[in-house]
């Protein structure tokens, strides 16, 4: 049964009560309400495996205790009488059981124990004053009699010390902690008015408000969110708290006003609450003095100072509410890619007016009781309530028109991750599943991925490939081969490019497919690639000084985009190139089209080389952006023709147009081309028809440690006519 239905039924039960004629069915109703709420309220701490389920099971335990002096209540021939033991018996139980349900986490003697002992101690001495003294100093009642009489009033101001707290929490309450409270609140009024209104004690509509607290409590326990822990300010010095506490401090003096002796108490007794009314107004400017930076710092803590939005902490505490409550939920994570090459182009401050004009948008795309909220960097996230795949959709449309930055209008590429919630997820689970799936839009370049299971593994396999490459870079289970550069006119060897191969303990070879694209994106490929240079290098300087004449011209060594947007890597290159003794002209770097896109720091990078005397090559030509234009903006001595258009140049088609292009626009520009991926003699020998110079692929020989640099490649002449 759900906690509403539960909620609904009991309720209506308790409201039936009331119009029952008294007698057996009234009374046989109201025990089937108080068994049931009791069957409920354990069952809920069972299936939610409360961290305080104990407790749950304490309070159920008080509220049997009540139900059993229910039912032996009209057998009672004499007072006192059992009925009376258990009723006073529950109380302990269910003041100890409310106590520890609504305190935050922490240490006992806290604020919310001592403000409870407050209560206490003000109340007591009233009851103790007007009621249980009379009692206890009658010598005609029998002392049985007097105690368990004195008893109630005791057991009353014990629960009032817990309720009135609960009832004076400040800060975001569960629902289970709602109907906790609201239980709390009947209960409480109904020990006020059986104590100070006997009379009433008769009265079908008080017994009913006790049916109504049992069903209360009984929902709290089978909400989800009793499962959450007991957040939010309980445990402050609010303004309705300190009245509650200031007005139990003056019910000292308020009792020596009204049973003291005016003459010897009087003005002690009007002092002393002149006193604490002074000292408590004191205190309430502190506290609001307190509550007004407490506010401010929660604002800072919870949300994003750029944007304004909420942060990824108050994103996952939204997401924690909404999954307690039951409701279903999507959080979509969204990342702006590129978004790096704004601050490297225009500057930070441009980068920042675009943040905050994409927060504005998404604030203004998100509907009522949705979130958008920045995760950090150049990512947002935005919690969704229903209509997950819409949402994302809309995002996306807004998200393809342009941002105004100052005076600078901006198209950003935004790629989303979406995850709906399930069963039993947690909101970091959630937030993170939308992560993966953020990450899988960035690597594919697919506009929305939704998550699956499948990409939790592929997550998974990165982070384990990711941990072996730390491992194996301390182990030093890489290697560096090197494959021919030949001059097509005289087929030999005049330069290498030094490649990584990684041969895993467990796995063997590992692809650099696999594992490079992994270690750019933990940020290893700089250490990584350090070393490749460092040892491409060092292996240079020792073929130069074994070869002399017949060593090779130049090493060329590959640099990714992590690399050269590192602070400080020309410096980097220029310490490798001292240590080794490596002239500053024998070294290429190859930088791919992509790396170079955006500009920024990674083209300021590449000029600094540039300067240093080292040459720098475009690798895989044609495949990446605007490339024409990156030869005018960057400094640039190579053209590295992609593999894709040499692999079909021996046949009909546009393929050889473009590798018979790109040897004008090499020339043209007095760069040096060299063509990748040659596989067969009959391609080395179309591309020394066409106009191109330097070569390599697998028909010059495949990379290994130590080229033979003496070989000569033969390259016949083709018999076919080029038209």
């Amino acid at each position: 049964m759900g906690w509403r239905t539960w909620l609904a039924c009991g309720l209506g039960a308790a409201a039936l009560y009331t119009l029952l004629p008294p007698g057996g069915l009234a009374r046989t109703l109201a025990i089937a309400v108080a068994l049931a709420s009791i069957t409920v309220m354990i069952i809920g701490a069972r299936r939610h495996r409360s961290p305080v389920a104990g407790s749950w099971y304490v309070f159920a335990a008080g509220i049997a205790s009540w139900v059993l002096g229910d039912v032996l209540y009209p057998a009672g021939l004499s007072f006192p009488s059992w009925a009376d033991a258990f009723y006073l018996g529950a109380y302990p139980l269910l003041t100890v059981a409310l106590f520890r349900l609504t305190r935050q986490r922490g240490p006992v003697w806290s604020g919310n124990l001592i403000d409870a002992a407050i209560i206490a101690v003000g109340l007591g001495i009233v009851y103790w004053t007007f009621l249980i003294e009379p009692i206890v100093s009658d010598p005609s009642t029998p002392p049985l009699t007097r105690a368990v009489v004195a008893g109630y009033p005791t057991a009353g101001v014990l629960l009032c010390a817990v309720i009135i707290p609960i009832l004076l929490r400040r800060g975001p309450r569960t629902a289970s902690l709602w109907l906790l409270t609201a239980g709390s609140a009947v209960t409480l009024a109904g020990n006020v008015v059986y104590t100070l209104v006997p009379a009433a004690t008769e009265n079908r509509l008080l017994y009913a408000g006790y049916l109504a607290a049992y069903v209360l409590f009984a929902a709290a326990a089978a909400h989800p969110s009793m499962n959450q822990p007991v957040a939010g300010d309980g445990d402050s010095l609010g303004r309705s708290r300190l009245t509650v506490l200031t007005a139990s401090t003056l019910l000292v003096p308020a009792v020596l006003l009204i049973r003291g002796d005016w003459h010897r108490w009087g003005v002690v007794a009007v002092g002393s609450m002149v006193l604490f009314v002074l000292v408590a107004s004191r205190m309430s400017g502190y506290v609001t003095r307190v509550d007004s930076q407490a506010r401010q710092l929660r604002h800072l803590a919870m949300h994003d100072d750029l944007t304004g939005l909420p942060n990824r902490r108050e994103l996952e505490q939204r997401v924690t509410a909404v999954l307690a409550a039951g409701f279903g939920c999507t959080v979509i994570v969204i990342d702006l890619a590129g978004f790096r090459h704004i601050n490297d182009r225009l500057g930070r401050a441009a980068g920042d007016q675009a943040l905050v004009a994409v927060g504005e948008l998404l604030r203004s795309c998100v509907r009522d009781g949705d979130l958008a909220a920045r995760m950090g960097a150049d990512e947002f996230a935005v919690l969704v309530r229903s209509g997950g795949t819409a949402a994302a959709n809309r995002l996306l449309e807004a998200l393809r028109h342009p941002v105004q930055a100052g005076e600078h209008e901006l198209l950003l590429t935004a790629r989303l991750g979406l995850a709906s919630a399930g069963a039993g997820l947690t909101a970091a689970e959630l937030v993170r599943r939308a992560d993966t799936a953020r990450y899988a839009a960035k690597s594919s370049g697919t506009p929305l991925v939704v998550h699956t299971a499948e990409l939790d593994e592929c997550a998974e396999a990165a982070e384990r490939l990711g941990a072996d490459l730390r491992h194996s870079l301390d182990d030093g289970d890489f290697t560096v081969v090197y494959q021919p550069i030949v001059a097509l006119r005289t087929g030999r060897v005049v330069a290498v490019e030094a490649l990584v191969r990684w041969t895993h303990p467990v796995r063997g070879q590992v692809s650099p497919a696999d594992f490079i694209p992994v270690a750019e994106d933990n940020g290893l490929i700089v250490e990584l690639g350090e070393w490749i240079m460092r040892t491409a290098c060092r292996q240079f300087a020792r073929w130069r000084a074994e070869l002399g004449g017949s060593a090779p011209q130049y090493v060329s060594v590959n640099v990714s985009a992590r690399q050269l947007s590192e602070p400080g890597f020309p410096d980097v290159v220029a310490g490798i190139l001292m240590d080794t003794g490596v002239p500053a002209a024998a070294l290429l770097v190859e930088v791919t089209e992509t790396a170079l896109f955006g500009g920024g720091v990674a083209i300021d990078a590449v000029e600094t080389l540039h300067r240093a005397g080292i040459r720098i090559a475009l690798d895989d030509f044609g495949t990446g952006h605007s490339s024409l234009g990156l030869l005018r903006a960057v400094p640039v001595d190579v053209l590295k023709v992609d593999k894709s258009f040499v692999d079909e140049i021996t046949e009909p088609g546009r393929q050889a147009v473009i590798v018979d292009a790109l040897i004008h626009v090499s020339n043209g520009l007095g760069l040096r081309a060299v063509a990748e991926g040659v596989e067969t003699a009959e391609q080395a020998e179309y591309l020394r028809e066409l106009g191109y110079h330097y070569a390599q692929g697998w028909h010059f020989g495949r990379p290994v440690a130590q080229p033979d640099f003496g070989a000569v490649a033969l390259i016949p002449a083709r018999t076919a006519v080029i038209d």
